[in-house]
């Protein structure tokens, strides 16, 4: 079920659910990251992987767990008004960035598939067959961890569909990452599925070198001159204050 009419009718502009509402929150029981033998993140745009899961990945590489990253799109519709020279612009400074994040979590495979940002549902067939490949190519049991299929923004929602496809052809172990459901929702909201939420337990290592690589995004949560952020700092602060959950 899509939650983007919950999305739409919350602007970003307009604050959210505050932080310390998740915190005050019951967490839900944790899952035990030894039981994951390696591991590929689907990120619909640069950032989603780090803000979503990039303890995990930190956790989990600093440890020598195979890890990789699929960024589905390079991210140049996030100001839908600049021309296309800026947006092709664009696009290379969220690779870069990306890249520079992904050394910081010790992630070393980044594939970039290069759909169009923003329209992500118009390639939902195609991209469920690309990530299909990319987990036959991985160790047995792999997880796929992608956007929540019922969080709110379009392109996250398709991921989160096409990475299920793609887990049920292949057999990997598929869970489910929130990223703007902590802007929309709240504790306790019944259209989120928290009998599914398992949270993670990272170490100060992960938890810091998520929070390093977060700053690695500059394009997303400083002022451009044609527009606001598009992360403000109150996201940001979110975004990294919550912990990590997964729904499985």
């Amino acid at each position: 079920m899509s939650n983007g009419g919950r999305f739409a009718a919350r602007p970003v502009s307009g604050g959210g659910t505050p932080l310390t509402d998740w915190l005050a929150r019951e967490r839900p029981p944790l899952v035990d990251l030894d039981e994951c033998p390696a591991l590929v993140v689907v990120a619909p745009h640069p950032d989603d992987e780090t803000l979503g899961c990039g303890g995990m990945l930190a956790h989990l590489a600093a440890r020598g767990v195979p890890v990789a990253v699929v960024s589905v799109s390079d991210g140049g519709a996030a100001y839908p008004e600049i021309s296309t020279f800026d947006q092709r612009e664009l696009e290379r400074t969220r690779r870069a960035e990306l890249d520079r994040a992904a050394a910081i979590l010790g992630v070393k495979r980044v594939i970039r598939l290069g759909l169009p940002d923003g329209r992500l549902a118009e390639h939902e067939d195609r991209l469920a067959e690309q990530l299909a490949e990319v987990l036959e190519a991985e160790p047995s049991g792999v997880w796929c961890a992608a956007t929540w299929r019922g969080d709110g923004h379009p392109d996250h929602e398709a991921v989160g569909r096409a990475a299920a496809a793609a887990t049920a052809r292949t057999g990997a172990t598929l869970v489910e990452y929130p990223v703007w459901m902590w802007h929309w929702a709240t504790p306790g909201d019944e259209v989120v599925p928290w009998q599914r939420a398992v949270a993670l337990s990272l170490d100060r290592l992960a938890v810091g070198r998520k929070q390093v690589a977060a700053q690695c995004f500059k394009s997303q949560f400083e002022p451009s001159a044609a527009a606001p952020p598009v992360l403000p700092p109150f996201v940001m602060r979110r975004l990294l204050g919550v912990g990590e959950v997964l729904f499985r």
